[in-house]
């Protein structure tokens, strides 16, 4: 049986469940084809930015499940799941992706709503008279 690394990677309201195998390079988000999934092109390069910096992209399986969100923010959830699988798969990477800023967790959210006004900074017009 062949090994089998998991990890988590979120980005905004997005969760992705991470789950990578030695193979040849198939690539698989919500039972779809990494293309098929996302299908804009620049989408695409980043879910695979990290494989490319390590040069494992065909010597890696992954299979993804992603949920809530954007696309945007389902890729980078993806990405930052498969850096940390592919850490988790050897530790010596992790010098490599850390440089690249794939194991960072990007913190921005959504800003929330505020009270007495129609959105998080948005404001009701203003009338003098």
């Amino acid at each position: 049986m062949s090994e089998i690394w998991n990890a988590t990677g979120r980005r905004k309201e997005s969760v992705a469940r991470v789950r990578i195998t030695r193979g040849t390079g198939k690539q698989t988000v919500n039972g779809l084809a990494l293309d098929d999934y996302f299908g804009r092109r620049n989408i695409i390069i980043e879910v695979r930015q990290p494989l490319e910096y390590v040069d494992m992209m065909d010597k890696i399986d992954v299979a993804a499940r992603v949920d809530g969100g954007g696309k945007g923010g389902q890729a980078g959830a993806v990405r930052l799941g498969i850096s940390r699988a592919l850490v988790e798969m050897d530790e010596e990477l992790k010098k490599t992706l850390r440089g690249t800023g794939c194991l960072t967790r990007d913190p921005r959210m959504k800003e929330r709503k505020k009270y007495g006004q129609p959105g998080a900074r948005k404001r009701f017009q203003f009338s003098k008279r």
